[in-house]
């Protein structure tokens, strides 16, 4: 049986992998893959709105190259800025 949080987990584990850009999937997708298992109810929510976000915004935050307006600043987007999740293609 489906529980409404597993539907959740997976229309976001398809919106990360399904960005737009190849390499906002590979970013937003991989790290999704490595922590969505482990989130939270508010996590997901947090990711989702997250993800109404333009990519090249995200991607901007996550490298550092732009700071990310406040109301996204918290363990999430400090744990997708480390980019420890992410493995180079072969």
């Amino acid at each position: 049986m489906t529980t409404p949080l597993d539907a959740r987990r997976r229309r976001l584990h398809f919106r990360a992998w399904h960005r737009g850009t190849k390499e906002a999937d590979i970013m937003i997708g991989s790290f999704t893959d490595r922590y969505l298992a482990g989130w939270s109810d508010a996590e997901i929510a947090w990711m989702e709105a997250f993800l109404e976000e333009d990519d090249v915004e995200i991607m901007a935050w996550a490298i550092g190259t732009v700071e990310a307006p406040e109301r996204w600043h918290g363990e999430l987007l400090n744990t997708l800025k480390r980019l420890d999740f992410m493995v180079a293609p072969e």
